[in-house]
């Protein structure tokens, strides 16, 4: 019997994690080098006074039968994580309203909550319906978006069917464009509610947000898909798939930092790795390296990357940061019948972000975030990265404490926040997501997805150098856990047949 193909996977965030225990699964060498202190990446975890807080992450989806997680952990023979379905998956608050925009699992009760919101607006919602249901199908088959090869080509082609068609005379048109089509490009209240679900999801607004995309981001909340809350928090979800893993061979080294992918003749080598406890400088060859990182930390490490990919990605518009801030409070500060994720807008005129709008995750009791009679609450606003870098350390902290005095106050507004309801308070900005993730200024999300980088035109799980692979949020179908373990599976599929006929 030959010898195991060597695959190294930079990065054990949850793309990393899925592809190297399905690669272990199917008989491969993996070993993943992560450089953080914990896996999971930005869906891992941290505790402080004996609360459990979600870093970036807060809700999951695919969990139902069928979907992505329920089919990655059967094929790992494991149990996925006990987790609850949000109903509402969130409640949007506009400026100045009291009555929340609630976003409902249930088909029927979502048709009517945007009647009564969005009188005259029921074509938009069912396009959108129609779109999604063509694109699940689609994605479903399992497509290779964008193909780089004929291979790549054929399963793109056998992915396609009749319905697929559907979606065609909309591939180049954004959401801003649908809703100018159906007469509803000055409803404000609309398209503003749509702005902040897409800035979510996509990274980009109304304006820019492929429609194709957005239709899928829009409708995944409901039933029979969703979105979930997993027990305990979402580290349970990557410490599933490390024992996979494990239970296949696969081996995880956590701070270790690869400093360099090696290549020569449009090929993989090797990887420089440092053993960031010891020091140990050391090269690791391998017949596959598979990045869970940004598209930009790839080129930056991968020697002789071709020119034309790197200046594709230097041109790519700046993704976001992120300011958040972890509360362990006392039960008093949630209002009664909370949901479990709420979306504050404050000002109509104001930028979504630099505390304009907040996107707020909260505990439930029993969920294993915090004791009887605590909760977590988790908030977070979009920020430009730019903001936080090169700048004094006293300028840096005047910054941060700015925004935590702004959040606290615009969470005030709804939660009873005091300082006899609030036990912990803890703040992150891009330089924190940057120090533990290693994220190029310590971005958040992915690729925004524009016209131009969604579907056929994004970013590929294959790259330019031969058995050099791309997962996690850069790739289609985009950001997420959903999205990224949807990269991984691309990127295994890819490997599979590539070692087949090898």
């Amino acid at each position: 019997m030959g010898k195991k193909p060597q695959v190294i996977v930079i990065g054990a965030g949850i793309g990393g994690l899925t592809a190297g225990a399905l690669l272990a699964r199917y008989n491969y060498d993996v070993t993943i080098y992560d450089q953080a202190i914990a896996p999971g990446g930005c869906a891992s975890t941290f505790t402080r006074k004996g609360f459990i807080f979600d870093v970036g992450a807060t809700q999951v989806a695919g969990f139902e039968e069928g979907g992505i997680h329920h089919r990655i952990f059967y094929e790992l023979d494991i149990d996925l994580p006990s987790a609850t379905e949000c109903d509402p998956a969130c409640a949007v608050f506009l400026p100045q309203e009291k009555q929340p925009i609630m976003v409902w699992r249930n088909p029927a009760k979502w048709r009517l909550e945007t009647e009564k919101q969005f009188p005259h607006s029921g074509k938009f919602w069912a396009l959108l319906k129609i779109l999604f249901q063509a694109s699940w199908q689609f994605q479903s088959r399992d497509p290779i978006l964008p193909p780089r090869n004929l291979w790549d080509l054929s399963q793109l082609i056998q992915a396609l069917r009749l319905d697929t068609f559907i979606t065609a005379p909309f591939t180049l048109m954004t959401v801003a464009d649908a809703l100018r089509l159906f007469g509803l490009g000055n409803d404000k209240r609309l398209k503003t509610f749509l702005d902040m679900q897409l800035k979510l999801y996509s990274q980009v607004d109304t304006e820019e947000t492929a429609l194709l995309y957005a239709a899928t981001a829009l409708s995944v909340s409901q039933s029979p898909q969703g979105l979930y809350h997993l027990h305990g928090s979402m580290q349970v979800l990557s410490d599933r798939l490390l024992s996979a893993l494990e239970k296949y061979g696969g081996k995880l080294y956590m701070r270790h930092l690869v400093q360099k992918i090696h290549t020569e003749k449009g090929k993989i080598t090797a990887i420089t790795i440092k053993n960031l406890k010891t020091g140990e400088i050391k090269e690791e060859k391998a017949h596959h390296i598979i990045g869970n990182v940004t598209v930009n930390n790839l080129v930056s490490m991968t020697a002789k990357m071709p020119v034309t990919y790197s200046q594709r990605i230097q041109k790519l518009p700046p993704a976001s940061g992120a300011f958040v801030i972890y509360l362990g409070v006392y039960i008093t500060a949630i209002p009664e019948n909370c949901p479990l994720h709420l979306q504050f807008l404050y000002d109509y005129n104001g930028e979504i972000g630099e505390i304009n709008s907040l996107f707020v995750s909260v505990s439930k009791q029993g969920d294993g975030r915090a004791s009887e009679g605590k909760a977590t609450i988790i908030a977070s606003s979009f920020t430009d990265v730019n903001h936080w870098w090169n700048i004094s350390l006293e300028d840096y902290e005047a910054l941060k404490q700015d925004y935590t005095y702004k959040a606290i106050a615009r969470l005030g507004e709804y939660f009873n926040l005091n300082s006899e309801t609030i036990i912990h308070q803890e703040t992150a900005t891009p330089v924190t997501f940057f120090k533990y993730t290693a994220r190029e200024k310590g971005i958040v999300g992915g690729v925004g997805q524009r016209i131009s980088t969604f579907g056929p035109f994004g970013i590929a799980t294959r790259t330019p150098i031969e058995n050099l692979w791309l997962v996690g949020d850069s790739t289609h179908p985009g950001e997420g856990t959903a999205g990224v373990s949807y990269s991984a599976l691309t990127v295994v599929k890819q490997i599979k047949n590539f070692n087949s006929l090898s």
